[in-house]
Parts: structure tokens; C-alpha cells; sequence
């Protein structure tokens, strides 16, 4: 009895992805950790990830689907390790991950700026193991990506 690759790639792959939203959903608001705007923009090719392996699942026969995870996990890959450069001083933030707004005069736009406040890009303010989220995510935009690679060349050949 032979276990097919093809018929556990892309529910793998949406396992992995739900969980990843979900954990990071529970770390935001069941332990009140704010995430920045770059952990919120980490989260969109999961999703894109989980629509893409639903279609894929039911379309085997197109490559397409292989193709389209691996260019949305290596863009995972280089946000994940821009957030990573942040947090390690490599890079610097970009204009929209810093809090310095707190410069405004007018006290209705100081509230509504303290209201919408999320915590700057490079503060790791929740670790895992002693790692940050992004480095975990980078990580596993490493293994999505060569998984998907691996697959990609299966599929290919077979």
C-alpha cells in the first residue's frame, strides 16, 4: 500500500496555513498581544495560500496552483525576513511601522491616533523558544517554500 503524495500536498499545506492564522488570531486577541502592521501583513499569503490549495486540491492537473504557493511563500520569505532584519537592527522601519505620530496638536487626531496605535515593527513583545514570531514565520516560509519546490519538480516528472 502506497501513500500518494498528491493527495496530502495541498491539504498539508492549508493545515499549516490555518494554523498559522489561528495561532497568530489567539497571540492577538486571546492573550492581547498587539501585533505591528508587518505581522499583520504576514498573515495575507497564508490566506492567499489556503484559497490557492483549495482550487489546486480540485484542479490536480494544473501545475499552476504549485507554481502560485511557491511565489507566495517566497514572498512570505522576504517579508517574514524584513521583519526579522527590523527587529535585529539590519533594516530600518519604514515610515508606516513607527509610532511617531504623537506629534499632533489637535486633540481629537491625538486620540483617534491613540486609538488606532500599534506597536512599532521592531519591539518583539511575544517569543516562542526564545524566537520571535517573524523568525518563526521565516522559517517556515523556508520549508513552505522548498516543499512546495519539491513538489513542484513531482509533479513535473511524474
Amino acid at each position: 500500500m502506497f501513500i500518494k503524495i498528491e493527495n496530502f500536498f495541498y491539504p498539508l499545506i492549508i493545515l499549516i496555513s490555518i494554523f498559522s492564522i489561528l495561532s497568530a488570531l489567539y497571540i492577538e486577541h486571546i492573550l492581547s498581544i498587539q501585533a505591528c502592521k508587518l505581522c499583520l501583513y504576514q498573515r495575507i499569503p497564508y490566506i492567499f495560500s489556503i484559497i490557492i490549495c483549495f482550487f489546486g486540491y480540485f484542479f490536480r492537473n494544473n501545475k499552476i496552483f504549485v507554481f502560485l504557493l511557491i511565489i507566495i511563500f517566497i514572498s512570505s520569505l522576504i517579508l517574514s525576513g524584513y521583519h526579522m532584519g527590523i527587529e535585529n537592527n539590519i533594516f530600518s522601519e519604514f515610515s508606516g511601522c513607527t509610532n511617531q505620530n504623537l506629534n499632533i496638536i489637535d486633540k481629537s487626531k491625538l486620540l483617534e491616533t491613540l486609538n488606532n496605535f500599534l506597536p512599532n515593527c521592531k519591539d518583539v513583545n511575544f517569543r516562542i523558544f526564545g524566537l520571535s514570531l517573524a523568525t518563526i514565520n521565516f522559517f517556515l516560509s523556508i520549508a513552505l517554500t522548498i516543499i512546495s519546490i519539491k513538489y513542484y519538480y513531482y509533479e513535473k516528472n511524474r
